[in-house]
């Protein structure tokens, strides 16, 4: 007689705290076999005893279109029987690769990404990664535009840049697109190769497959974007403050202000003006030191405002005294009353 066995899948999960969508069981006379990597559930377990006795005691074709529910914790799952030679759970044999495949496991399993996952899910999923060859200057992904995938270096260097401004270098074992997956698929950045560069594509579908078999994939993951999100922002700080330079004639002096203002800039707004050199310090957004044209603090700001022509740059940080010093004033009070001042002459 031959040994009863019967694979289940998950079809229906609604936040289950161990399983997903997929996540396949078997059950034997003797055993229950989970998804490599995962939890037993005792709740699981009680439930699929239970049914294994009904099933011992039928007779006939399995029934594969019939739904079984778990009586759930924190969250509930629906489960149903699927035919035994769709079972892909892992076990201990390994899956069998083609000699490319096995070359290309060999290479990438110990990535950063990677190393994580159970051996067995990650040769079962290395058929969806697709291969591709960046040419030096191209773009792998452009800004703006839909970005449905995840990329895998495999050789070559890129830069993700947001316009002219470098954001970060990726080389060998590092990942790209994961902002745009995890965002609205609408790339962020661009990120363009600095050499021939060959890469390992993956959609977002199959991906969310893959990091759902490895809580540390996912911890991993989310330590990335942080550094991701950090080093972005401190870029275009960066080119924000480095790009403060230019001419008031293209900025006049109240919009120019509000910009510091707005960004919460801290550091020195030197001028160059009609009347001589202009020296407005802001601490957070506020002006706690102004100076110009023989006045100082309010009066200051208001004849900066009332000029036209002239250059300008701003430097951040502020000597130790000064940042000590109070604000001279509200800021859009300034800003208006001395826009005032000008519209009145």
């Amino acid at each position: 007689m031959k040994p009863f066995r019967a694979v289940f899948q998950i079809v229906e999960d609604n936040n289950c705290p161990l399983y997903t969508l997929e996540d396949i069981f078997v059950l034997n006379e003797k055993s229950i076999a989970f998804p490599e990597g995962k939890e037993s559930c005792l709740i699981l377990v009680r439930e699929l005893t239970q049914l294994l006795f009904q099933m011992l005691g039928e007779k006939g074709e399995p029934n594969f279109k019939k739904k079984y529910t778990c009586s759930g914790c924190t969250g509930l799952i629906k489960f149903q029987q699927i035919p035994d030679d769709n079972a892909q759970l892992g076990t201990d044999a390994d899956a069998l690769l083609s000699e490319k495949e096995q070359i290309l496991f060999d290479k990438v399993h110990n990535y950063p990404l990677l190393k994580s996952i159970p051996v067995n899910h990650l040769k079962r999923f290395l058929s969806c990664f697709k291969g591709k060859i960046i040419k030096t200057g191209e773009l792998l992904i452009s800004k703006g535009e839909l970005n449905e995938y995840l990329f895998l270096l495999l050789s070559g260097k890129v830069v993700v840049e947001d316009g002219n401004v470098p954001i970060t270098h990726l080389g060998e074992g590092e990942l790209c697109g994961e902002m745009s997956y995890f965002g609205d698929s609408v790339a962020g950045t661009s990120v363009r190769a600095l050499e021939d560069t060959k890469v390992l594509a993956i959609s977002g579908k199959d991906f969310s497959k893959l990091i759902n078999k490895s809580n540390a994939v996912q911890m991993y993951m989310g330590k990335l974007l942080a550094e991701r999100l950090s080093k972005a922002n401190a870029a275009r700080a960066h080119d924000f403050e480095a790009c403060m330079q230019g001419r008031i004639n293209d900025m006049v002096p109240a919009e120019l202000l509000q910009v510091f203002h707005m960004h919460q800039k801290t550091g020195v707004l030197n001028l160059e003006l009609p009347q001589g050199k202009g020296r407005i310090s802001f601490m957070e957004g506020s002006i706690v030191v102004a100076n110009y044209a023989g006045k100082k603090g309010q009066d200051a700001v208001f004849a900066v405002l009332a000029e036209r022509e002239g250059v300008y740059n701003f430097t951040a940080g502020l000597p130790e005294k000064e940042m000590q010093a109070s604000a001279i004033g509200d800021f859009m009070m300034l800003l208006m009353e001395g826009v005032k001042r000008f519209d009145e002459d």
